[in-house]
């Protein structure tokens, strides 16, 4: 049923003048201006927000309030849903195998918070960083309990031995945080071979640099240039620190999907970008297929798509078998050759003729 502006509550005689003004529908009414109402004869400031107001209420259909009810319910049933789980394991001890997330701050020997799982206390520590924050940097720990890989041995050692919900604080030393510094890990590179490997830019103190060694990717921080030679550390920044944590063990994941998702967002696919990634399994075969999405296929996810594969495999191991990686390249249509353009032309003129010539 369409709407006219004469079904506005409250409007009356003053129809006519808007439609003088050129305002002749609901559209149009709500979503004039005040100060340009109150312009028109008759119509004073708190009659003008009341016309509009009534306008904007009768162009929300009876959908757009159903489907606002069914919203409301539907996040009323998830909260229901979240405390039940929550009361059901509270003070419950973790068990070897289980996936749980784990809230965590962490802090140098000196104070200085390097990491935390949420962006409120990324903001409040100090260190919140807005492209750290769209790739999901800030968020709780994914950690199956009892399996390396996913936290440093200290944090897993811990871990193992809490209850979902128990805050605890906890000093991890350096042989169970990020290691002891190394000295065969500094590196004395002579400057003009350092440009060479580093696209001809110069040393910068501080700077990371990268470079590849027996097949792997080496990680290192320029921390001077002396004599001629440009110092490059490869240990882990924390090194030989002792760390202290603020944890606790937030929530269990046991759906499928869900650690699905999680194992994702561990190999550096964006949490926002899940979702269009398609995933289909096939009990019967044990089989997961993974589709994916046309903003990645032209990037390479190479190592990615073999450390998820891996991850999977290994950790949903009575689940998941095979894991297959589906990229589909639409066919893009071709521009039409001149012979073909010329061609299609002639056929449209044969069959135009052909329907004049046939008898009325």
């Amino acid at each position: 049923m369409s709407l006219k502006l004469e079904d506005v509550k409250g409007l009356g005689k003053k129809v006519d003048t808007l439609k003088e003004a050129g305002i002749d529908s609901v559209e149009k009414l709500a979503n004039s201006k005040i100060e340009d109402l109150v312009e028109l004869k008759g119509i004073g400031k708190a009659t003008a927000e009341k016309l509009v107001e009534n306008a904007k209420e009768l162009l929300v259909s009876p959908k757009d309030e159903i489907k606002e009810v069914i919203d409301e319910k539907e996040i009323e049933e998830e909260i229901k849903k979240l405390e039940e789980k929550k009361l059901k394991l509270q003070g419950k001890k973790v068990e070897d195998g289980d996936f749980v997330l784990v809230k965590l701050t962490a802090r140098t020997q000196k104070g200085t918070i390097f990491r935390v799982s949420s962006e409120e206390d990324a903001k409040k520590a100090g260190i919140y960083d807005e492209k750290k924050a769209k790739q999901g940097y800030y968020a709780p720990e994914f950690v199956i309990v009892g399996k390396p890989g996913f936290v440093n041995e200290g944090l897993t050692e811990t871990i193992k031995e809490m209850s979902f919900f128990e805050k605890k604080s906890v000093r991890i030393p350096p042989t169970k945080a990020f290691g002891k510094r190394d000295p065969q890990k500094i590196e004395r590179i002579g400057i003009a071979k350092f440009r060479r490997m580093n696209e001809g830019k110069n040393p910068e103190i501080g700077k990371e640099f990268t470079k590849q060694s027996q097949g792997q990717v080496l990680r290192g921080t320029i921390t001077n240039v002396v004599q001629g030679r440009v110092i490059v550390d490869y240990n882990h920044p924390l090194a030989g620190q002792s760390i202290d944590y603020n944890l606790e063990i937030i929530d269990k994941i046991e759906d499928f999907n869900e650690k699905i998702e999680y194992f994702m967002i561990n190999k550096g696919i964006p949490q926002e970008n899940i979702k269009d990634f398609q995933i289909s399994y096939i009990p019967k075969t044990k089989t997961l297929e993974i589709t994916i999405p046309k903003m990645f296929l032209f990037q390479n996810l190479t190592y990615v798509k073999f450390g998820l594969a891996m991850d999977l495999q290994s950790h949903l191991s009575e689940e998941i078998g095979d894991v297959k990686f589906i990229e589909i390249f639409e066919k893009i249509p071709l521009p039409e050759t001149p012979s073909e353009s010329v061609m299609k032309k002639v056929e449209e003129f044969n069959k135009e003729q052909e329907e004049k010539e046939e008898p009325q």
